[in-house]
This record gives C-alpha cells, sequence and structure tokens, in this order.
C-alpha cells in the first residue's frame, strides 16, 4: 500500500500519525524532531523516562545513530530484519535524549509490513512507541487508535497487526546479549543466529530502564484480569479458554493456538471493556509451551504485566 501523501506531510510538518506494524500500530514522530516527539508523550501521557525505539525503513539509516555497528547486529539483520527484532546499540552523540530518556543506548528496528516501509522510507526514521494511551492495551488495529486518541486523529489504516505483541527488544551493548523485552523471536532462533548464549532479563523495572515495557504499568484494561484454572463461569467475566467451548458469548476458546492468542490478546482485552466486562480470565497456558516457546513466553509477559 501506498501512503497518501497527507501522512507524509504531517510528519515533515512536526506532526504525528499512527502506522501499521506487523507487531502493533506505532505512533510516530520525525527521529530528529525534539518538538515533534514531544507531542508523543503528550499525546499518550507517556512519562518522559521510557525510552523510544527508532523505527527505519533501510539498514543504510543504522549509520545515522550508531558509530559503529557490531558483527552480531549484522549477523541479526540479516536473519530478522526487517522484523519484530528491535536491538539497542550504543549511540552516536546527535541522537536526541529524548528518544533515549538520556541514556547513551539507543533501540532501533525495521518492521516488517509494507505499509510502514512505504511510509518511512518518505519521511525518514521515526521515534515510535506503540500508538495508545500509556498504560493501556497495545493497538492492533485503527478502531483501537481512534478510541484512545479520537475519531479525527491521523492513522494510517493497515488492517489487523498479524503478530499483536511488541517486538522483541534485545540488548546487545555488553558480553552478552540480553532479551529486555520477549516477542515473537525467541533465545533459542538468536542462539541459532549467533552462536551464542542469551539472556533473559526477568526484572520487573529498572530505575532507568533501556526498553519501553522494563519499568512502567503495561498493557492492562480496565477490567480486571484473572490468569489460572476456569471453573464456574460468571457472566460478568470474558473468558479466554484453551478448552472450554461452550458456546457462550463471553467465552472465547483457542485450542492451544499460541499465535492466534497473541494475535487478538489485545483487542480481547479493549473488547471486554466496551462490553463492559468486569474481568478477562484466562486460562492457563502452560501445556502449550512446546508448540511456540518464544510466544508462550512473550505471551506470559504480557498477562504478568496486565495482572497486575
Amino acid at each position: 500500500m501506498t501512503v497518501d501523501q497527507t501522512y507524509i506531510d504531517i510528519i515533515k510538518n512536526g506532526g504525528v500519525v499512527a502506522f501499521p506494524t506487523e507487531t502493533v500500530y506505532g505512533l510516530g514522530a520525525d527521529a530528529w524532531n525534539a518538538q515533534a516527539i514531544q507531542k508523543i508523550f503528550e499525546v499518550k501521557g507517556r512519562p518522559s523516562d521510557n525510552p523510544l525505539i527508532v523505527h527505519i525503513s533501510d539498514i543504510v539509516q543504522l549509520d545515522e545513530f550508531v558509530d559503529e555497528i557490531p558483527d552480531i547486529a549484522r549477523t541479526l539483520t540479516q536473519h530478522f530484519w526487517p522484523g519484530p527484532l528491535t536491538m539497542i546499540f550504543p549511540k552516536k552523540q546527535q541522537v536526541l535524549d529524548i528518544i533515549t530518556a538520556g541514556l547513551g543506548t539507543v533501540a532501533i528496528r525495521m518492521p516488517d509490513h509494507p505499509t510502514a516501509i512505504d511510509f518511512i522510507s518518505r519521511t525518514g526514521p521515526l521515534a515510535a512507541p506503540s500508538a495508545n494511551t500509556s498504560g493501556r492495551p497495545s493497538p492492533t488495529k485503527t478502531t483501537h487508535v481512534r478510541h484512545d486518541f479520537g475519531a479525527d486523529f491521523p492513522v494510517i489504516d493497515g488492517d489487523f497487526s498479524r503478530i499483536g505483541l511488541e517486538s522483541t527488544v534485545l540488548d546487545i551493548t555488553g558480553d552478552t546479549p540480553v532479551i529486555l523485552r520477549p516477542g515473537k523471536i525467541g533465545a533459542s532462533e538468536i542462539e541459532q543466529a549467533i552462536g551464542q548464549k542469551v539472556i533473559l532479563d526477568k526484572a520487573e523495572s529498572q530505575s532507568a530502564p533501556k526498553s519501553p515495557g522494563q519499568k512502567y504499568s503495561h498493557y492492562k484494561p480496565k477490567a480486571k484480569v484473572v490468569y489460572g484454572e476456569i471453573s464456574d463461569l460468571d457472566k460478568h467475566t470474558l473468558y479466554l479458554t484453551q478448552n472450554n467451548s461452550s458456546g457462550s458469548t463471553n467465552v472465547v476458546c483457542y485450542n492451544g493456538d499460541l499465535k492466534k492468542l497473541s494475535r487478538e490478546l489485545f483487542d480481547q482485552f479493549r473488547q471486554a471493556d466496551i462490553q463492559g466486562y468486569d474481568r478477562v480470565h484466562i486460562e492457563e497456558i502452560e501445556d502449550f509451551k512446546p508448540s511456540n516457546p518464544a510466544l508462550y513466553t512473550a505471551l506470559k509477559n504480557r498477562i504478568r504485566k496486565a495482572v497486575v
């Protein structure tokens, strides 16, 4: 899809635009315009110490933000870019502090979505978190963005995000790569690509987080989220089950399909609020971990943060 010039002009004139990616919808601003990026924080109500991810359309754009691209990064880009992998690099001095929360590192990825690539190729690199009110479920379709930001907010339509969970964030600044936020690309895939061990960071928060999703409450609907075994059904609860296909309107059965659950999780959270449910009860998914360990880990991360 070719993006309408209107959206390009908004970015060029210092505005913000929501755009689709394969993971979730992003809220983009010119990565070299501090005033434009400030609008992201204002629109979202996002804390200023929560860093942003720079989205690029071509690997040559890495040179704008990074002094030296390590061999491990070159290997990872060959395997996983474009795609749902964000890497954290030591930043060039001129990279804006508003993007990095004043840290010496910058997070960068190249999305695997034709609309996003067309958009960024015409605007230049974009600083972009998810296009939702801070703390709420991430948006996976245009209606989610408009629900949070209003019917007239500029958003490029790209249908339903096919993955539905945010990208894996990998810190490659140390001796051992560290996954700061789990996503569709898991530790075993990364280890196979680079031939070395990868650590999964289990810290719930950091005083100076390098990655989005580390410090603050995320992904939460207004309804209370519960995770665990399901016994009796309650009409005030939306159930996301694995085996119970009762046919009730408040029961959605996934039969262990972690890809489908990942794609629909945030939409179900939002639907629960729209339909007035008090709770969202997610049945345990441990039995299905072997089918997709990476998505299992990513789902458990999002569910745990929504339950807290």
